[in-house]
């Protein structure tokens, strides 16, 4: 079928509006909130323009939308290279620990800011029970940032890990978008530009420079509420849009597939674009499979850590203490199954299921009824039963704070997990880099870390291997459980070297390369095919065969089919070969081939499109690293079945990638990895 150009014979042509700054913000979640905050401090005495956009609303916008009922990284009074070992664990064994380090010992200014700025954090009472947010105000309890050092912090605040706290968190995102729009407006008045915060406008490709190899330039996206393309130019730039979900076919099917546990919008637009522009990408092959509450992916750590609640399989065994497992699993993992994991504890339970075992339940019900017992042994039964009343509704509050479908499920399907036991189930692959995982890009780290190899830095934190290109939160590979703290924590490491890059730089004029016209011509082609090709079926937006296109919905299923029969989904029980991708990578070369027949009815469809478009770019990059590392170095998240078993001799390092947009190629790499902390 012969390539379609678009015209706009068809279709209106947009309007084009330029828009020139210095440092642009990609993304509206943490990482680039975190951005925007500290840039300005350093950009606005020195008039330098600062711009963030944001595909979505960035008061409810990335993986923290919803809301959140527990920091997840804070250190208080744990030490930096704990976290750096506890990170190092749960990986596998393969980090970039300069990274990790870095992150770790300036996590806690953010999260101190966060409840400056109002969000209320869990502190415990003089009588040693917990007092939520509004509760710990009420009673006097000093704010983190006033207490005297980290000891007293520690005794202050409430844990439900080592690391996580807990707060009152519906509106975390807006209480830290607010901090960052207000930033920019600070911007605005030091810089004197009339717009620099830009909601609803999705940014599909990078531009590098047209005189400076290997620089970045600018990017260009489209709004999704008016026929506007947006040209934006930047001396330096912060992507940051998050990681990548419905790569993979979810496990609910249906009205059930917008139910996911991470938000369905990450579409890898930053892993793929990065890729576009030639930066390097390491780890991909690393994915995240949480366990979660069965169909509405309610969040289990909370329960585990704070409640105590237990999981066990069909018979009531705790499978993470089954010797008959675990000796299997030492035979092929070796020591790592002995540091327990997240990978290996997702092994074990997948190993009690596949043997019969299933379902897999968590005993919310006698977690509450220890803590009833204890509460009224303690207190009397008066004051224990208040007690009581008030943990029950924090444990539903911490559904209704971030994943409110949980309790639509648990009402749906008749269950109060105060009564009975909930099912859990691990979840379909997610790709990221702020959480359990550490897909992402290879970028320079701060450079002063005793023992860190010279290469491992290259002038500026965070910079990935094309100049002037930042990366935060998802988008840094080989560094994973930052969560929300971590990615604002980032981001501000990243916006504070992006205008050190920007002030060593100042002569630079970017200059893109391609030609606008072309650009906008190839963004809507979408648009194009649609209204030229609709009247070829009599039903062209609902489900149905048009010889001539494809839509976005159509073509996300072929991609979730394929990544899920041959990439190791929840369809194989995660499981995959050589054979099995190289097979997958064919189909998925032919459905990089139908992108250019993807139709658009509207701004929104449009949309979809270019996710789609992103996700597959994501997907081969995912699956020809998984191909190129032998071994299955992180059971429970995928499993090479021809390769079962982790090589520490030939592969304890990390595995990089670059693309090559212009020839479609892969060049896949290792890089030795060196541990800087000692176990």
């Amino acid at each position: 079928m012969e390539k379609e150009t678009c015209t706009f014979s068809y279709c209106a042509r947009p309007e084009v509006v330029e828009h020139e700054t210095d440092l642009l913000l990609i993304g509206g979640g943490m990482a680039c909130c975190g951005a925007a905050f500290e840039a300005t401090a350093w950009a606005n005495p020195k008039k330098i323009r600062i711009t963030m956009v944001d595909k979505a609303a960035t008061d409810r916008s990335g993986a923290v939308a919803m809301g959140l009922s527990a920091i997840n990284t804070y250190m208080g009074g744990n030490k930096v290279e704990d976290y750096v070992k506890y990170v190092r664990n749960d990986l596998m064994g393969i980090i970039r620990e300069d990274l990790v380090f870095d992150l770790g010992r300036h996590v806690d200014n953010s999260v101190h800011l966060f409840e400056q700025w109002g969000l209320p954090i869990w502190k415990k009472g003089d009588d040693g029970f917990s007092l939520d947010g509004s509760q710990a105000k009420d009673a006097g309890k000093p704010a983190l940032q006033d207490c005297k050092d980290d000891a007293e912090r520690e005794k202050n605040v409430v844990r439900s890990g080592k690391w996580q706290i807990m707060i009152n968190g519906e509106s975390y995102k807006v209480i830290v978008a607010e901090a960052a729009k207000k930033a920019l407006q600070a911007n605005r008045e030091a810089t004197g530009v009339d717009q620099n915060h830009f909601e609803r406008v999705f940014i599909t490709r990078l531009l590098l420079d047209a005189n400076k190899p290997n620089t970045i330039a600018g990017a260009i996206g489209f709004s999704v509420r008016e026929n506007k393309v947006y040209i934006f130019k930047a001396k330096a730039m912060l992507l940051a849009p998050g990681g990548c979900v419905n790569v993979f076919r979810p496990r609910s099917i249906g009205e059930g597939m917008g139910r996911t546990w991470f938000p369905v919008w990450n579409s890898g637009s930053g892993y793929a674009m990065g890729a576009q522009i030639g930066a390097e990408l390491t780890l991909m092959e690393n994915r995240f499979v949480p366990a979660r509450f069965k169909d509405g992916y309610g969040p289990v750590g909370a329960w585990f850590l704070f409640f105590k609640a237990k999981a066990t399989d069909s018979n009531k065994d705790d499978y993470c203490a089954n010797k008959e497992y675990i000796e299997d699993a030492k035979k092929k993992y070796g020591k790592y199954v002995d540091a327990m994991g997240t990978t290996i504890r997702n092994h074990l339970m997948m190993e009690a299921m596949i043997r019969g075992k299933g379902p897999i339940m968590m005993w919310t019900n006698e977690a509450m009824d220890i803590i009833s017992k204890t509460f009224k042994e303690k207190l009397g039964d008066k004051e224990g039963a208040k007690r009581v009343k008030h943990l029950e509704a924090e444990a539903w509050e911490d559904f209704l704070d971030m994943t409110i479908a949980q309790v639509g499920m648990w009402a749906a399907n008749n269950i109060e997990p105060d009564k009975v036991p909930s099912e859990l189930i691990p979840s379909e692959p997610y790709l990221l880099g702020s959480h359990a995982g550490c897909a992402g890009f290879w970028v320079s780290g701060p450079g002063d870390i005793e023992g860190t190899p010279a290469e491992w830095s290259w002038g500026y934190n965070r910079m990935s291997t094309v100049n002037g290109l930042f990366m935060a939160g998802d988008t840094v590979g080989a560094s994973g459980h930052k969560f929300s703290s971590g990615s604002h924590a980032e981001g501000r490491i990243a916006g504070k070297s992006a205008t050190a890059y920007i002030l060593d730089n100042m002569g630079f004029s970017p200059a893109i390369k391609e030609k606008v016209d072309d650009l906008v011509n190839e963004m809507y082609l979408p648009y194009e095919i649609y209204e030229k090709y609709k009247t070829y079926t009599t039903s062209p937006n609902h489900i149905s065969v048009n010889p001539d296109f494809i839509k976005p919905d159509q073509y996300q299923k072929r991609l979730m089919k394929i990544a899920d029969e041959y990439f190791g989904g929840c369809g194989t029980w995660f499981k995959t070969s050589k054979t099995m991708i190289e097979e997958g990578l064919k189909r998925l070369q032919l459905l990089k081939e139908d992108s250019n027949r993807l139709a658009a009815s509207n701004l929104h469809e449009l949309l979809r499109c270019w996710e789609n478009y992103h996700r597959v770019l994501t997907a081969e990059a995912h699956a020809r690293h998984i191909l190129f590392r032998e071994e299955s170095r992180y059971p429970g998240y995928y499993y090479r079945s021809d390769k079962d078993f982790i090589d520490d001799d030939n592969w304890k390092c990390f595995t990089n990638s670059k693309y090559d947009a212009a020839t479609d190629t892969w060049e896949l790499k290792k890089v030795p990895y060196v541990q800087l902390f000692a176990l």
